[in-house]
């Protein structure tokens, strides 16, 4: 083939690549100025695939009361997606020889009442301790959040709770477990938990932009909200030392994307140890937790993933790894009441090329609506009422509150901004018999039928 053929061919694969590129862009800018309004809090995110930036973009303000618009570049709260940064931290530590993970806790805080359990430091990491998170205390009040404790006194808060059960036995989130790995920080290292954290990870690794909230001046801070669309208000006021290694660490996308460069990548620890963080934890009966060490691990549409979630009061976040396909994405959104997961999995899953249920509506005339109202029984006291309100089609559970569905084809039903939708059946004559509830569990689909009873439902 002559030079100049493989060029004009070069040039043709460059500019489909650009092309392809662009589209991809301009839609996954679409469906976050969707999800968050340019008037109202919104978010930033970053996807990447094998560790090129594939889209980085923003939507909604970053304060409401200034009207300064969200740029990728705004420092957010990450919740509890701050565990996985914990838990990289105990490793390398392991690495160094100062601990490993099938130590006893009580070796590192003796103080600490275990009831009689041998709690490993895994166990606090993959949420398998027993130890009731302190969120869920009987006695936690929330107005006491907004004072400053030390470590020591953020544990005295949970301390004396009853172990829920042997330590193994059972995944169960726990926030205090979290609050115990970074207090066996603190001992083992002599630093703060926000100290080890600035020097052996966010320098280490370029991450200028990320910190450990306080009360310092950071450039680019979002502002938090809480609230949904005519009732928004600032978040309620916070001392992050009682998030403490549980998430009180703020970032932005840009720096989110060089960890997961960095931990995927094997840059920040060993094979080893990165395998005990993604690997699903194994219980005593031999079942899997679900949960590594700071992330969750789990299979959707049929593919594996690594992610987790955070809130925390005015934000909300989500990051997504697919390690089959290297792609990443991580949405940071300053809104506490608007889940960010739906749009974060579309985006990853999206770019992976993965084929999942896109939910895109159709229009559908009034008169086909007509024809999938009625009462559709789930159990002997469970049903769901499917009718018309406004030239739109609802379903309401029994004693719940109406939803909203949209057509993405005949017969099939979505819930806007979820993956979960509704197939209704028919018999060999076309009459419609039964509808099927279809949810992504685990990584597989879910389907719960209900069969129609007939008759439209009753006020």
């Amino acid at each position: 083939m002559k030079q100049t053929q493989l060029g004009v061919i070069s040039t043709i694969v460059i500019s489909i690549f650009f092309t392809s590129f662009a589209f991809a862009s301009a839609e996954y800018q679409q469906w976050l100025e969707q999800a968050y309004p340019a008037n109202e809090p919104g978010a930033a995110v970053i996807v990447t695939k094998d560790n090129k930036i594939l889209f980085r973009g923003a939507s909604g303000m970053a304060d409401m009361e200034l009207k300064v618009t969200l740029t990728p570049e705004n420092v957010f709260r990450l919740g509890s997606i701050g565990k996985q940064f914990t838990a990289a931290g105990i490793l390398l530590l392991e690495e160094q020889g100062k601990l490993h993970v099938n130590d006893n806790i009580n070796t590192y805080l003796p103080d600490f009442p275990t009831q009689g359990h041998a709690i490993k430091i895994a166990n606090l990491l993959s949420h398998t301790s027993g130890i009731f998170d302190c969120q869920y205390t009987p006695d936690y009040d929330a107005t006491a959040a907004v004072i400053d404790v030390t470590t020591q006194e953020l544990i005295e808060t949970f301390e004396d709770c009853p172990i829920n059960f042997a330590p193994g036995e059972q995944y169960s989130y726990s926030n205090s477990g979290y609050i115990l790995l970074g207090a066996i920080i603190e001992k083992v290292t002599g630093q703060s938990y926000a100290e080890f954290i600035q020097t052996a990870i966010f320098d280490k690794l370029g991450m200028a932009n990320s910190f450990y909230d306080g009360s310092q001046i950071i450039l680019n801070r979002a502002n938090g909200y809480q609230g949904e669309k005519g009732n928004y208000s600032n978040a309620d006021y916070i001392s992050m030392t009682h998030a403490h290694a549980a998430g009180a660490l703020l970032s932005t996308v840009d720096d989110m994307a060089t960890w997961s460069k960095s931990l995927f990548g094997g840059k920040l620890l060993s094979k080893s140890s990165l395998k005990k963080m993604t690997n699903d934890f194994v219980l005593n009966n031999g079942e899997h937790a679900g949960y590594g060490f700071g992330l969750a691990v789990s299979k959707r549409f049929g593919e594996s993933q690594i992610v987790h979630g955070g809130w925390i009061n005015g934000f909300r976040t989500n990051a997504i790894w697919l390690p089959k396909q290297r792609v990443y994405a991580v949405i940071l959104s300053n809104s506490a009441d608007k889940s960010p997961d739906v749009i974060s999995t579309h985006i990853a899953f999206n770019a992976a090329s993965v084929d999942y249920p896109k939910n895109v509506a159709i229009d559908m005339d009034i008169d086909r609506l007509i024809e999938y109202q009625g009462v559709y029984r789930v159990n002997e006291r469970v049903t769901r009422s499917v009718m018309i309100k406004g030239g739109h089609l609802y379903t309401q559970t029994t004693g719940g509150r109406p939803w909203k569905i949209v057509p993405r084809d005949k017969d099939v039903f979505f819930y806007p901004g979820e993956f979960t939708h509704l197939i209704f059946k028919r018999d060999r004559s076309g009459n419609i018999i039964a509808m099927d509830r279809v949810t992504y569990v685990n990584g597989g689909e879910n389907i719960k039928r209900a069969e129609r009873e007939g008759g439209l439902p009753k006020d």
